[in-house]
């Protein structure tokens, strides 16, 4: 059974950066997809990244790409997402999730309990 944790999220200004880890367990990491998503209160979760095992394949969301940094270190089981340049609508709950694709895209079967990212303006 995979276990994954989310750490790094909080209360921070506009304009900030932030940076999310996620530790997996429970199976080796480097034969995991990990990625990450997000939820704004009152929207569906949307795709914010992927990374495949080895971490030779990145994929963003559309609207991701510039601000998103994903990356993982296997020998730690971890994947992280750097944010830079936030905005009051990244505002959400990040989860860390992780399939057994080999593609960024997925499909991902396992969720961590999510981590709360505020944006105040």
């Amino acid at each position: 059974q995979v276990q994954l944790v989310e750490s790094g999220g909080g209360l921070v200004q506009a304009g900030g950066s932030l940076g999310l880890s996620c530790v997996a367990s429970g199976v080796i990491s480097s034969v995991l997809l990990l990625g990450w998503f997000r939820q704004a209160p009152g929207k569906e979760r949307e795709f914010v990244a992927g990374i495949s095992g080895s971490g030779g394949r990145t994929l963003y969301g559309d609207s991701m790409k510039g601000r998103f940094t994903i990356s993982r270190d296997n020998a730690k089981n971890t994947v992280y997402l750097q944010i830079d340049s936030l905005k009051p609508e990244d505002t959400a709950v990040y989860y860390c999730a992780a399939g057994r694709s080999n593609l960024p895209i997925g499909p991902y079967d396992y969720w961590g309990r999510g981590t709360q990212v505020t944006v105040s303006s």
